[in-house]
């Protein structure tokens, strides 16, 4: 008896050691010696590991250095490991996250091919729990039919007319903080703003009242729980990915699991008060819990469980990416007094006599719009968007394996000086003065089925902003701030962005 047992748990052991040697040896050193037939090289793969700990590396060292004020290559410093790689192996390259294969496409053609595939070949690659738990289950999380009803609500709730709709609201938010500003000054004829921190706020307040009809000070707790969340999630993103290790009873996972609980329960209790406020109707979040006619003539609605998963998407993403990308365009604009002139000299021409902007001009910001879709191929919020080979498939001359995972490096694609030109890392917001089609270069919203469903709220939020900081102010760099560009989920400035304000005369 005592022998079979033996014999059972030896033929065990070893089932489970071909087991770990075939997945953690022979396939990935199988799948490096196929790219390596092909050209594609990389800094080659470590058993388990593989090269975690040399990104850590190169992006403790990148963030530890300064940019110069005008550099705008940023790469060398959000994706270093990528910059540093590229430079030796090619804009084409695999490395390996623990055993996953990760390919980076540069290419623009390319990656429109993928972003365009309707066919299946290209998947939503695995989602991070540690990033799901961040954004929720929302419409960045789901595949399929679960995906496909999410994206028909939420496009629905955000048409350019529910966005024109709440014009208002961001004009009244951006009053506000203008105002605050006015009482900063107090009287000086300049005076400094970190506005990394001040836009932050800005857009948590255009959130709260155009999802919940609500301020930012209702909507307070939820974004100071989502910062606290972001914070530990980053630290764990730092670290190597262990199956299973998120369900430990850890420190860290202790408290990312009571924060988790205190969002949702924040936002249903947010839910419960707006049922029952009047003018909920004209709000995001009534919009996702109305029930819309299919193509069959049937109602489908979303729970009150996945319209939470919405709001945490709509909080973190909506925020992050406008306030960032305006604070970006304003230090571009710091930077660039020539721009700063001409977008000003167009917000008093589209504004005439009329103190604040409308919803009937957001057309007519052609210089704005120049800028910021300048700024978003410089800054672009999302260096990179993962996706994922469901079967073997060629992709131009590259043959790649099934579950390869294909890291499409839109910083990277931004900055192609074949399509961009030369001076590809200098800003200049003519580039999108021409009346060729950009469409399928330019990806800061990503492209294809999946593409941003919140890009026409952000785009007016920021061209709104943008207007009225520029019409009531003029501004330069301040001697205190630090060129340090980092990706932290999304490109944002390391050390604040300090900006010297002066009042306009009228």
């Amino acid at each position: 008896m005592y022998l079979t047992f033996l014999v059972i748990l030896l033929l065990l052991l070893a089932v489970s050691l071909v087991k770990f040697a075939y997945s953690v040896l022979w396939v990935p050193y199988k799948i490096q010696a196929h790219f390596m037939k092909q050209g594609i090289r990389g800094p080659g793969y470590r058993p388990m590991f593989g090269n975690m700990a040399e990104k850590r590396r190169l992006t403790a060292e990148a963030q530890s250095r300064r940019m110069s004020l005008f550099d705008h290559d940023i790469l060398q410093r959000v994706v270093p490991f990528y910059h540093e790689w590229s430079c030796e192996y090619g804009e084409t390259l695999l490395y390996w996250s623990g055993t996953r294969p990760e390919l980076v496409i540069a290419e623009a053609g390319l990656i429109k091919e993928i972003l365009m595939d309707t066919s299946g070949l290209f998947e939503k690659a695995r989602v991070e729990p540690f990033v799901k738990q961040l954004l929720g289950n929302g419409l960045p999380a789901l595949t399929a039919e679960k995906w496909a009803l999410h994206k028909r609500i939420t496009s629905l709730a955000l048409n350019m007319k529910q966005v024109k709709g709440w014009v208002p609201k961001i004009v009244a938010s951006t009053v506000k903080m203008l105002d605050e500003w006015e009482e900063k000054r107090q009287g000086k004829n300049e005076f400094e703003v970190d506005v990394h921190k001040e836009l932050h706020n800005l857009s948590a307040d255009i959130i709260s009242r155009t999802i919940f009809g609500s301020s930012y000070e209702e909507g307070k707790l939820i974004f100071n729980l989502q910062e606290k969340q972001l914070r530990l999630i980053s630290q764990a993103h730092q670290a190597l990915y262990i199956p299973g290790f998120r369900f430990l009873p850890t420190k860290m996972n202790i408290e990312r699991w009571r924060v988790e609980k205190k969002i949702r329960a924040s936002i249903r209790a947010t839910i419960d008060t707006n049922s029952r406020r009047e003018e909920s109707s004209r709000n995001l979040l009534s919009l996702l819990m109305c029930p819309y006619k299919n193509r069959d003539g049937k109602d489908e609605r979303l729970d009150v469980e996945e319209v939470i998963d919405e709001c945490k998407t709509f909080y973190f993403a909506g925020k992050e990416t406008t306030a960032n990308t305006l604070t970006w365009a304003l230090l571009l604009l710091s930077m660039h007094q020539e721009w700063q002139i001409k977008a000003r000299e167009e917000v008093v021409l589209v504004c005439r006599d009329k103190e604040l902007p409308t919803a009937e001009m957001l057309g007519e910001f052609k210089i704005i719009t120049m800028i910021l879709n300048e700024t978003l191929r410089l800054y672009t919020p999302v260096v990179a968007l993962i996706k994922q080979a469901k079967k073997d498939v060629k992709l131009g001359d590259i043959e790649i394996p099934a579950k390869t995972e294909l890291v499409l490096a839109f910083s990277k694609a931004h900055r192609d000086t074949g399509i961009w030109g030369v001076d590809a890392n200098k800003f200049n917001p003519e580039r999108f003065m021409e009346a060729r089609n950009l469409s399928a270069v330019f990806f800061p919203w990503s492209l294809g089925p999946r593409i941003c469903v919140g890009r026409s709220l952000a785009m007016a939020e920021m061209k709104i902003v943008l207007a009225m900081i520029i019409r009531r102010f003029s501004f330069v760099v301040s001697p205190t701030y630090v060129h340090a560009p980092i990706n932290f989920l999304t490109v944002q400035p390391q050390y604040g962005a300090q900006i010297l304000f002066r009042k306009v005369s009228k």
